[in-house]
C-alpha cells in the first residue's frame, strides 16, 4: 500500500571502464516530490569487472547490492530494472553529469566525488531532544522466528505504571518511526501520546534498520508474530499496565492488529488507521483506480488498466501451486505487455516479462492478495477504533470503514467506532488532493485533530 515511489532497492553495476577511474563513492541529490534524497553510489574494481553498492541514506541505512550497467566512452549507463529505474550519466573530470528516469519521469541527477548540502525539509511537527518523558532503546526476542527486533520503548516518566500501545507500521520496510520522504509519523504518534500519559513501543521491521531477521519473503502473518513479540515484551516490564495494553495499525498495519487481536486474549483494544476491510485483491484494484485519476489518466486507460491487474489477481488466486502460479502468470503477462512504454530501455521482453512475474508471484504479493481481512475482523472481541481520511486514495475510506464495521457487527462485537476525518489523506496530513505526490510537499507530518481522535477515544478504553 504505503510503497514510496522512489524507494531504492539494490543494484550491482557492472562496468566497463578504460582511461576514467570511476571507483569510489559517488554522491548525488534527487529532488522529487518536494523532497531531495541524497545517493550514494559505491563502485569498485575485481579484475576487469566493477560493482557497485547503492545506498539512500535518507530512505534506509542498509547497503543493498544488484543488477545492470555499461560504462563506454566516458558514457555510464545504470539499470535497476525491477524498479523500472535508469540513469544515465557522462564522466566528467569529478562529475557526472546526467539523468535519473523512473516510470517516463525524468530528473536531472549529477553524481560527485562529494556530497552535496542538502537542505532538510521543514518538519515542524517533529519533536527534538531532551523529550519531556523516558525513553529507551531495546531489544526484545520473536522466539517464533528466532529473530532480534529493535525499537524504542518511551514512558511517560521513568517510574509509574501506565497504560501502552505497540505501534504497527505499514508495508515495506520500515524503521521505527514509519519513516517516509522526511516524515517521521510514528514519532510525532508515540510523542504526543507519550506526553498524555501512554507508553508506546514502535520497533524497526524484521530486516530493517537495527532489526534482525529478512524483510524480503516474510508475509503480513509472519508480521504478526512480529508484534506478539512485542507484547510479550511489554508484559515483561514493570512499568506497563499488563491489563491496557492496545494496537496502533497503519495501513497494512490495521491488517495486521485486527490479526493479533483475534488470537489474543491479552489485548485491550485496536486503533486501525487507514485499515482495510475489504478483501486485499479489492482494495488494490481501488487503489490502483483512485491514483491513476488523481494523475490525470484517461478513463479508458484506467480501465484497461484494472482489468490487466484484476486478471492477474485472479491468476494469483486461483494457483493451484507456485509453480502452476509461476507458469500462468508469465504466459499471461507475455500477452499483454507487448510494446509496453513501461519497459525500462535496453531490457529484452523476456526479462520485463520475468520481472513483473517476480513481482506478482513474491511471497508478500500472494499472500496479500489472497487475504480477507473479514477473516480476523469477525474473530475480534476487544474494542475498536477504525479512522480513515476522506482523501485517502491509498485504502480508500468509504468501502474499507465500511467493510470494518459490518465484519466487526458479523462477529458480534458491539465497542465499534469508526470514523471519516475530512480532509485528510493516506498519512493523515491535511492535503488539497491525496495524491501521494502531495505526502513530501507537506510540512504537516500528522494531523492534530486525528491525533486528538486517538488520544481520547484510547483515555476512555484505558480508565
Amino acid at each position: 500500500m504505503k510503497k514510496t515511489t522512489l524507494t531504492l532497492f539494490a543494484i550491482l553495476l557492472c562496468i566497463a571502464c578504460f582511461a576514467q577511474d570511476i571507483t569510489g563513492d559517488w554522491n548525488g541529490v534527487l529532488k522529487t516530490q518536494g523532497v531531495a534524497l541524497r545517493l550514494i553510489f559505491r563502485i569498485s574494481k575485481n579484475d576487469s569487472a566493477f560493482s557497485c553498492i547503492l545506498k539512500s541514506p535518507d530512505q534506509s541505512p542498509k547497503d543493498i547490492p544488484a543488477s545492470s550497467t555499461s560504462f563506454d566512452n566516458s558514457s555510464l549507463h545504470v539499470t535497476v530494472s525491477n524498479l523500472h529505474i535508469e540513469y544515465t550519466g557522462s564522466l566528467k573530470n569529478d562529475s557526472i553529469v546526467g539523468n535519473f528516469k523512473q516510470n517516463g519521469l525524468t530528473i536531472p541527477l549529477n553524481l560527485f566525488r562529494q556530497m552535496p548540502v542538502v537542505e532538510k525539509p521543514k518538519r515542524p511537527q517533529e519533536p527534538a531532544k531532551p523529550y519531556p518523558y523516558y525513553s529507551e532503546d531495546i531489544t526484545f526476542e520473536n522466539q517464533q522466528a528466532k529473530i532480534t527486533l529493535a525499537g524504542t520503548l518511551t514512558l511517560p516518566q521513568k517510574d509509574g505504571v501506565f497504560p501502552a500501545v505497540v505501534l504497527i507500521s505499514g508495508s515495506g520496510p520500515q524503521n521505527r518511526d514509519e519513516e517516509l520522504l522526511g516524515h517521521k509519523p510514528f514519532l510525532v504518534l508515540a510523542d504526543y501520546l507519550t506526553k498524555n500519559g501512554i507508553a508506546v513501543l514502535r520497533f524497526d521491521d524484521r530486516g530493517t534498520a537495527q532489526s534482525k531477521g529478512t524483510f524480503n519473503g516474510s508475509t503480513s502473518q509472519d508480521f504478526s508474530t512480529d508484534v506478539d513479540a512485542a507484547i510479550a515484551f511489554l508484559q515483561t516490564r514493570k512499568e506497563i499496565n499488563k491489563k491496557k495494553i492496545g494496537l496502533i495499525g497503519h495501513s497494512e498495519g490495521g491488517l495486521i492488529a485486527p490479526m493479533v487481536a483475534a488470537r489474543s486474549k491479552n489485548i485491550a483494544f485496536i486503533v486501525l488507521l487507514a485499515g482495510p476491510g475489504i478483501p486485499c485483491d479489492q482494495l488494490l484494484l481501488l487503489q490502483q483506480s483512485a491514483i491513476a485519476k488523481a494523475s490525470g489518466k484517461s478513463d479508458s486507460s484506467i480501465q484497461r488498466l484494472i482489468a490487466t491487474n484484476k486478471k492477474a489477481f485472479e491468476i494469483v488466486k486461483n494457483a493451484a501451486s507456485p509453480e502452476q502460479l509461476k507458469t500462468d502468470m508469465t504466459k499471461y503477462l507475455k500477452e499483454v505487455t507487448k510494446n509496453s512504454p513501461e519497459k525500462p530501455q535496453g531490457m529484452s521482453d523476456d526479462d520485463f516479462v520475468k520481472l513483473l512475474v517476480e513481482r506478482v508471484t513474491d511471497p508478500w504479493t500472494v499472500y496479500f492478495l489472497k487475504y480477507d481481512p473479514a477473516i480476523a475482523l469477525e474473530k475480534v472481541k476487544c474494542p475498536v477504533l477504525a479512522l480513515n481520511g476522506d482523501k485517502d486514495l491509498q485504502v480508500t475510506p468509504k468501502e474499507n470503514l465500511e467493510g470494518i464495521k459490518q465484519s466487526l457487527a458479523k462477529g458480534g462485537s458491539k465497542k465499534v467506532t469508526t470514523k471519516l476525518l475530512p480532509n485528510l489523506n493516506h498519512l493523515f496530513q491535511e492535503c488539497k488532493t491525496g495524491a501521494p505526490s502531495e505526502y513530501a510537499t507537506i510540512e504537516q507530518t500528522f494531523s492534530p485533530a486525528a491525533l486528538s481522535e486517538v488520544l481520547q477515544w484510547i483515555q476512555t478504553q484505558v480508565k
